[in-house]
């Protein structure tokens, strides 16, 4: 799309169905109304589509599927609902099951079509509870290139996140989160679905018998108005942009550190939303991680440490540092003094560091800034990250007595599969590694996040609730727009995606009646 382009399509007065916002929740809602015969418009705030969908690893957390019977995976949706059971607190359980009955039926509707395929990909859950299946039960979209889509896709979609943030162009092959996005919009184009990008929604309106009928936008030539006669679907993402919106609901972290793209995802629609009547449950939860912070202050989801440790500002230890990593975010947030921490690392991978971050950045530039700094000796970090040298010093002697005899007796690290994942040292335990290889590192960390869970309260069909606690006709939300089926909980790769997604075709299910 050009730097002038707003629409895939002139837009009309009325639609059959208007989504609001554009990630993996938003697309699949659109391209299943399209493919249903409904008129359908996407309203996106940026000049590109898929938002933080678009930087994911397009993991999709949905039981029970045929994708995981052809990949022979002991999988189903009792021993999913199992593994909820055991992990979630106080969960909705009405809207639990809506996703559990739904997930199979969803992935059977989208490989229906032939834009869209499937594939198992092998990365453990988060807990080990009951029903969890061996190195995990996600899927994710087959990898496409850009040249088999509609070459609008192409023009519309968020690179991925280290070169959306350098400024750079997408790859010729999507993957991931790309495939779902690029999949997902081409199906909705190809069906005669319309996508306005630069449509920052600022309001909706209600008729006098109380449905919600109508969209207010600001658009790059003005303020617009457009009608929705079968219904409005809200997946615009959480609040996680909004310093303000943060500080108000309790949600640790800042705005900064956050995945979501720079500008987006600050809740005002679902302000806008609470100001014609729906509930909303500003919880503080978000989807938690450690954050590489760089140069330019943004944070970096990073997981897979192969190595290192990380230390709060006393210098010790505080938790296992091969968790989930919303789990180790949630170590993070649980005092103060651990934000931000710092990651220690020696240079046995070339003063890389050990670990996955999207993005790393330039070590060079991080030494050069400040995020991260070097010394010959553990001690002669000290200085630079103002640690005491005695509490850093037996801290790392601690830990290289425990990779010598393989167990962590202060936290566990090895014990579960998820440890292990990412590892590649050899034994006697491959996920401690002594930290004995100089030049060593210590490398900022804060916390981040892939987003808020608080926002619109739902039901099981995705309708948005009114503060008495009913149906609010014709509005309905998914994605991190609602409060999370999964509240505090994060069971595994792809929840946010996979709930989303869910909810969003159940919503569109009940629009279509």
């Amino acid at each position: 799309m050009s730097e002038t382009a707003a629409a895939t399509t002139p837009l009309l007065p009325e639609y059959d169905v208007v989504v609001v916002g554009s990630g993996g929740g938003a697309m699949t809602g659109a391209a299943l109304a399209a493919r249903a015969g409904l008129r359908t418009l996407v309203l996106e705030r940026t000049p590109l589509i898929g938002g933080t969908s678009a930087y994911s690893g397009g993991a999709c957390w949905l039981p029970g599927t045929d994708v995981q019977q052809r990949a022979g995976l002991p999988d189903s949706t009792e021993g999913a609902r199992a593994y909820l059971e055991a992990v979630l607190d106080k969960p909705d359980q009405e809207r639990v099951e809506a996703l559990l009955r739904q997930a199979p039926r969803l992935v059977a509707a989208l490989e229906a079509d032939t834009l869209m395929a499937f594939e198992w990909i092998p990365f453990s859950e988060y807990y080990d509870a009951p029903g969890r299946v061996p190195m995990g039960r996600s899927v994710q979209p087959s990898a496409i290139r850009r040249d088999e889509l509609d070459p609008r896709v192409g023009e519309l979609l968020r690179p991925p996140v280290e070169r959306d943030r350098a400024g750079q162009r997408g790859r010729s092959t999507l993957s991931g989160g790309q495939a779902l996005i690029g999949r997902l919009a081409a199906m909705l184009l190809r069906d005669g679905g319309t996508i306005a990008t630069r449509h920052h929604v600022t309001g909706f309106r209600r008729d006098d018998d109380g449905r919600l009928t109508t969209v207010l936008a600001d658009g790059p030539d003005g303020p617009v108005e457009v009608r929705a006669a079968r219904g409005v679907l809200v997946a615009a993402g959480g609040f996680e942009g909004s310093p303000e919106r943060r500080a108000a609901h309790g949600t640790p972290g800042r705005a900064e550190w956050t995945m979501a793209p720079r500008g987006t995802n600050t809740g005002e629609v679902i302000d806008a939303a609470a100001a014609v009547g729906a509930a909303t449950d500003w919880s503080g939860e978000g989807w938690f991680c450690p954050g590489l912070l760089q140069p330019d202050g943004s944070g970096t989801f990073t997981l897979g440490f192969r190595s290192g440790l990380m230390v709060d500002q006393a210098g010790r230890r505080y938790a296992n540092e091969c968790l989930p990593y919303d789990r180790f975010g949630r170590a993070m947030a649980a005092a103060p003094e651990r934000t931000p921490s710092w990651f220690l690392f020696d240079s046995r991978e070339g003063g890389r560091l050990p670990a996955i971050a999207m993005p790393e950045g330039d070590p060079a530039e991080h030494l050069a800034a400040g995020t991260w700094k070097q010394a010959d000796t553990v001690e002669g970090l000290a200085g630079p990250t103002g640690l005491d040298p005695d509490v850093l010093a037996a801290t790392v002697e601690r830990f290289n007595a425990s990779a010598e005899r393989g167990v962590d007796e202060d936290f566990g690290r090895g014990e579960d599969e998820y440890d292990t994942f990412f590892a590649s040292a050899g034994s006697p335990n491959k996920a401690l590694v002594p930290l004995d290889q100089p030049p060593f590192y210590a490398a900022t960390f804060v916390l981040s996040d892939l987003g808020t869970k608080g926002g619109l309260i739902t039901d099981a069909a995705g309708r948005v609730l009114d503060t008495a606690g009913d149906p609010i006709p014709g509005l309905y939300a998914a994605s991190n727009s609602t409060a999370s089926v999964f509240g505090s909980a994060y069971p595994g790769p792809g929840a946010p995606l996979g709930a989303a997604m869910v909810f969003a075709s159940l919503a569109v299910e009940d629009m279509a009646g």
